[in-house]
């Protein structure tokens, strides 16, 4: 690893900054790699000092923000589009890949999509609502997607507690819906539902979203003919949808579900070993109690035009999950999960998937989905979703190694591959 110099930046208004460069000059610099999310504060987010340790150089960005405003993801853009033209105006840098963690999966592939197809690839009837910018967006010449989830609008479909009768309460649950009752299989310890259950909650999940997306887009309507509650957009709360990983989802009380991949994928071993093999999770389960009564930890809250461009998706009749596969999304009628954005997208592409991690399992669609010649798949043994050794998971001290190491070690590998950058 190569000592490393950081510099704060202002991107651009709102939009801050810090270049991570190593402190001697070498070939790797003229390839820059962005770090975004699309909401959490990135700035010191590790794989800026590993890859520069490495010898390129990194910024790490925050999307815009004030007084905790959430920016839709059409707002969003623009911080991108900042932060890839002010990687091009260092003299010395010749290829910007763009990495996508968590919900960056979804600011990131969204914006390569419009970058290299032009808005109107997301301006069809087939979105819940179009993309609203009609700005060129520079394109990046290759991605990152590290345990990329699902997408934002996803994981809002995930977070859904059917068990809600009111949109106005948090506190009227349905029992025979409630994850946190023990006569539907709950057990703190890790629960096991019946297939009767998983089915009837997942068939509610869908029923609620799909109301939720009908109000939005109501209440959108009123807006645009002057009717609403104010004049440029108007808030929703959605109780018991946080998007915390544990809060409301099924998956995370029964590890039989979102368990392992479908088809056989390159493993990462601690010993420098790789073996192609089925990815199982390794993960336990997770959240003793359920949070949707609370407004603070339970409740999303932000604006119409916000849900429908960054947290919207519609389902289909059957829509469902087990233990390899998510089906029944239509992925195509948002901008914000990277299932539908990927097939626009034909720059090389990496996608890691972390076997610790609870959204591992997204990197196996994200892949097969996606429209890029050289793609490449991947998976960590024993690395968290932040990418560290899950010690409390280890059956021996060590276990898992270096995992940080062993990912930033890979990505180096891919991007050197001869004849890519």
């Amino acid at each position: 690893m190569e000592a490393v110099k950081t510099t704060f930046v202002e991107v651009e208004r709102r939009t801050p900054g810090v270049l991570y460069e190593p402190v001697e000059q070498n070939e790797k610099q003229r390839i820059a790699i962005l770090i975004m999310h699309s909401d959490e504060n990135y700035l010191s987010f590790p794989t800026g000092s590993e890859m520069a340790g490495r010898g390129y150089t990194v910024l790490c960005a925050n999307v815009m923000n004030k007084e905790g405003i959430i920016f839709s993801q059409d707002d969003k853009m623009k911080s991108v589009k900042a932060a890839v033209q002010y990687l091009r105006s260092l003299p010395y840098v010749e290829k910007v890949l763009l990495m996508g963690h968590s919900g960056g999966g979804t600011l990131m592939s969204a914006y390569q999509a419009i970058a290299e197809n032009g808005a109107k690839i997301f301006q069809g009837q087939e979105k819940i609502i179009p993309y609203s910018g009609d700005e060129d967006l520079p394109a990046a010449d290759g991605i990152l997607l590290l345990d990329s989830n699902w997408g934002n609008a996803a994981m809002q479909l995930f977070s859904l507690d059917p068990a809600i009768e009111d949109e106005h309460s948090g506190v009227r649950i349905n029992e025979e819906l409630n994850l946190f009752n023990p006569d539907n299989g709950f057990n703190p310890e890790g629960s096991t539902y019946s297939q009767e259950f998983i089915e009837k909650f997942q068939k509610a999940q869908s029923e609620r979203n799909c109301c939720l997306v009908d109000y939005a887009l109501n209440r959108l309507l009123m807006l645009q003919n002057g009717q609403g509650s104010y004049c440029d957009d108007e808030p929703i709360i959605i109780p018991g949808a946080a998007q915390s990983f544990f809060n409301n989802k099924l998956y995370a009380q029964d590890i039989r579900l979102m368990s392992h991949t479908r088809e056989p994928h390159l493993l990462l071993h601690p010993d420098g070993t790789r073996t192609t093999e089925i990815i199982h999770s390794l993960r336990g389960p997770e959240n003793p109690k359920s949070f949707t009564p609370s407004f603070w930890e339970g409740a999303r809250f932000m604006s119409v035009k916000t849900y429908l461009t960054s947290y919207a998706v519609r389902t289909e009749k059957e829509y469902g999950y087990d233990e390899d596969h998510v089906w029944g999304i239509e992925w195509d009628s948002s901008y914000s999960c990277p299932p539908g954005n990927v097939t626009h997208i034909h720059v090389p592409m990496l996608v890691v998937g972390m076997t610790a991690g609870w959204e591992y399992l997204a990197s196996e669609t994200i892949y097969d989905r996606a429209a890029s010649k050289d793609k490449t798949i991947a998976f960590i043994e024993g690395a968290t979703h932040k990418f560290t050794p899950a010690r409390h998971l280890e059956k021996h001290e060590g276990q898992f190694g270096d995992t940080m190491k062993t990912l930033h070690d890979y990505i180096d590998e891919w991007i050197q591959e001869k004849g890519r950058f």
